[in-house]
């Protein structure tokens, strides 16, 4: 038994490492969205942030955007052109895609500087890529109703779970010690 510790020390190591990470940050996160039911803003802070953000750009874009607070969930209703298209609820404000993102680049962690500015590109950047999804997977709803499930449930969530697959690609290919320990 402690032959197969020691010969898979680096895999053990990254698997516990990603673990306590992404239970650590779930469970923070858990007590955000728990403390956050007596917020002002509904349903929490970045959630509505992400819908007021996406009505912005949607505006941008030569729309008539607004959301409104969901009567019956907490959700964001979104509404374009006075016509109802989507809600925007806790799942689409890219939270959880980036707690994933972080727990794995820290099981692969590299240099400290590296890594913390790696983490913090590559939150910033699927951040802003979950809000170009919502805007263009609400005027493709607008414009193509019929399109919804492709789009919502393949396309979209494709498109920025391939990204941070790249990300961790280049990640783990360009900055991480585990890779130059096993050179």
């Amino acid at each position: 038994m402690k032959a197969l510790i020691i010969k898979y020390k680096s895999v053990l190591k990254f698997i516990l490492t990603f673990l306590v990470v992404y239970i650590s940050l779930s469970i923070c996160y858990k007590f955000y969205l728990d403390y956050s039911k007596d917020s002002k803003y509904y349903p929490d802070y970045i959630t509505n942030l992400v819908a007021r953000q996406s009505v912005d750009l949607i505006d941008f874009m030569g729309y008539n955007a607004k959301i409104i607070p969901h009567p019956d969930e907490a959700s964001m209703k979104l509404i374009i052109n006075d016509k109802y298209l989507a809600r925007i609820i806790e799942g689409c404000n890219s939270i959880s895609v980036i707690i994933l993102f972080v727990s794995f680049i820290m099981a692969f962690s590299g240099k400290p500087k590296t890594t913390f500015m790696y983490l913090l590109a590559g939150s910033v950047l699927i951040y802003t890529a979950n809000l170009l999804r919502i805007v263009i997977l609400s005027i493709g709803l607008y414009h193509y109703p019929w399109r919804k499930e492709i789009l919502h449930t393949v396309i979209f969530p494709g498109i920025i779970y391939g990204m941070v697959f790249l990300l961790w690609v280049v990640w783990v290919n360009r900055f991480s010690n585990m890779i130059k320990k096993n050179e």
